[in-house]
């Protein structure tokens, strides 16, 4: 029996149809019609870690913006990590082409998140606060995947990323938090109906820490492509909190983005990501020349 059948069977699920789901990357995630004729989503993370910490995010969040119900959860056995069954939220992930509208829309959804905090009071089971060892985690980040990276570009153009890494985060604002991060807040995260936010998917990855690292994503999907959109985000943002100074943190974490994303590559297999591989390798060869 296959990993979905099994967990259907373990979830007493009764289907009628099955549909995977693209751009899913650190899950395995279908598109469910149940006999009862509800559309659901079932998530099947590929480690406990990120099981639990999806299930608590969905419960800190579901006050404070649209994201999926919990329908049901499984705690997984030997044989499956777990899985949960997700609540259908009605869109489309955000298009390639981005107006001003939706910018700030986006804008305000994010904001919204950030003004979540970790309450003092709760011990989380899979919620890590890295705010206060800000620092330690970057670092941790960056160099578990560069040990990826080593050997698989030219020695000159690694040392140089480190070189240049140690050199830059040291001229980094102040940590902006602790505040909810989602960590991959990007435009197949961000679910659209009638050019609104319809709701926000995927928070395996997320913390409590600094909001600079959660503009990443949004800087390389949508404002490097639709000009004005980044000006229309922040307008949006700003009405619902102050907003970090974009302008010293984005040329960092696209830098640090572009080389992490070469040691994500090695890591799925360089055979199905290597267009993806070679993009973040072009981006990371001419930051590298812009800062000679």
């Amino acid at each position: 029996m296959d990993q979905l059948a099994y967990v259907i069977k373990k979830m007493n699920l009764h289907v009628l149809a099955v549909e995977g789901v693209p751009e899913s990357f650190s899950s395995a995630v279908y598109r469910l019609k149940l006999s009862s004729q509800e559309t659901v989503f079932l998530k099947i993370p590929y480690t406990t870690e990120k099981l639990v910490r999806e299930a608590e995010a969905l419960e800190v969040l579901r006050e404070t913006i649209r994201v999926p119900d919990v329908l049901d959860y499984w705690e997984g056995d030997e044989e499956i990590t777990g899985a949960l069954l997700l609540s259908c939220i009605q869109g489309q992930p955000v298009p390639k082409k981005v107006d001003n509208k939706l910018a700030y829309d986006i804008g305000v959804n994010h904001a919204t998140l950030h003004t979540v905090t970790p309450d003092v009071t709760k011990e989380y089971r899979g919620l890590s606060n890295v705010y206060e060892e800000w620092g330690t985690f970057l670092n941790k980040q960056f160099y578990n995947f560069a040990k990826d990276v080593e050997g698989a570009i030219p020695a000159d153009l690694y040392d140089q990323t480190l070189e240049l890494y140690e050199a830059w985060r040291k001229l980094l604002p102040p940590p902006d938090g602790p505040c909810f991060i989602h960590r991959d807040f990007r435009s197949a995260n961000i679910l659209t109906s009638n050019n609104q936010v319809s709701g926000i998917i995927d928070f395996e990855t997320a913390r409590f820490g600094s909001t600079e690292i959660d503009f990443t994503k949004i800087n390389r999907d949508i404002f490097l492509h639709n000009p004005g959109t980044r000006e229309a985000y922040q307008e949006g943002y700003r009405s619902v909190r102050p907003l970090i100074d974009l302008d010293m943190i984005l040329p960092f974490y696209r830098f640090t983005d572009a080389f992490t994303s070469l040691g994500w590559c090695r890591q799925r297999g360089l055979e199905k990501h290597q267009a993806f591989f070679d993009e973040n390798l072009a981006i990371l060869k001419g930051l590298l020349l812009a800062f000679r």
